[in-house]
């Protein structure tokens, strides 16, 4: 009942046309976004702020939604020993996939070299992006990524905006749901409504998409020349290449060794596609 529930709020603000239409006005602030960048080069660079603006927003509303999302899945199910199965089978899953998708992007890049001919001098380059990773890349070794999952504090794990310590406290918190039965149903009940929200507000949000690519475009050809542009279509071709290998080959056969089609579940998630496309 209540994944049914998750499911309908998912689609509260999620309707077709508007996505569609979403989409188009996307590729209309690209188009605006190259224009100004190329005519007023100064200009264009000055509204980096706006492309940055629209990434931190979708970032702010990923880890609430997962929250929601695994806390009412997880709590739907009753036999909590099936739970237990199901996640160990999703995380050997998820690490095996891992590493299948890295290695189809390391073979697209390697056969299609996006990038090569951009020429951008590191020193326009933002330091404080490469530190942001180097941190990230801090932890090394298994014991080292699991201390890494557990926050430091309850609400620590959506500050810092985490998927994974935030896929912990999801899960402690739906098996303790599970456990206290009626007593837990308030808080349920709190959680499925507050999904309904978080997604009717992440629809507001994705208004703004076409104003952040925009300025994310205005920026790059204002401070990278229009000459960018084919390399980064590059970039973008390269990727998308490598995402349709993946699902149709590894994917594909996930679908066909456990008997349901890949179409079929691809025209399921069409929506969240294009939320994909709009916001990549």
């Amino acid at each position: 009942m209540h994944t049914q529930a998750l499911a309908a709020s998912a689609r509260i603000d999620m309707r077709k046309p508007f996505y569609r239409v979403l989409y188009v006005q996307v590729l209309i602030g690209l188009v605006l976004g190259v224009l100004t960048g190329h005519l007023w080069p100064e200009f264009g660079a000055a509204l980096k702020p706006l492309g940055d603006g629209f990434v931190k927003l979708v970032k702010m509303m990923i880890a609430p939604i997962v929250f929601c999302t695994i806390v009412s899945g997880i709590n739907s199910i009753s036999d909590s020993r099936e739970v237990g199965r199901t996640l160990v089978k999703s995380m050997a899953l998820f690490y095996l996939l891992t590493v299948l998708a890295l290695l189809a992007g390391l073979v697209a890049v390697l056969l299609i070299q996006p990038g090569v001919g951009m020429h951008v001098s590191v020193s326009t380059l933002d330091p404080s992006v490469a530190a942001k990773f180097a941190k990230q890349a801090g932890a090394s070794g298994f014991a080292d990524f699991m201390l890494h999952i557990i926050p430091h504090s309850f609400f620590g794990a959506f500050a810092d905006g985490e998927v994974l310590p935030v896929l912990l406290v999801s899960i402690l918190i739906a098996f303790g749901l599970s456990r206290v039965g009626d007593d837990g149903m308030v808080v349920t009940k709190a959680v499925t409504s507050f999904s309904h929200v978080l997604f009717v507000a992440f629809g507001f949000v994705m208004k703004l998409a076409p104003l952040g690519a925009f300025g994310a475009m205005a920026f790059t050809v204002g401070r990278y020349g229009i000459r960018s542009i084919g390399s980064l279509g590059l970039l973008i071709l390269t990727f998308y290449i490598a995402c349709s290998i993946f699902v149709v080959v590894v994917l594909g056969t996930l679908a066909r060794l456990n008997g349901f089609s890949l179409w079929k579940t691809i025209r399921y998630f069409r929506e969240e596609l294009l939320i994909v496309l709009g916001t990549s």
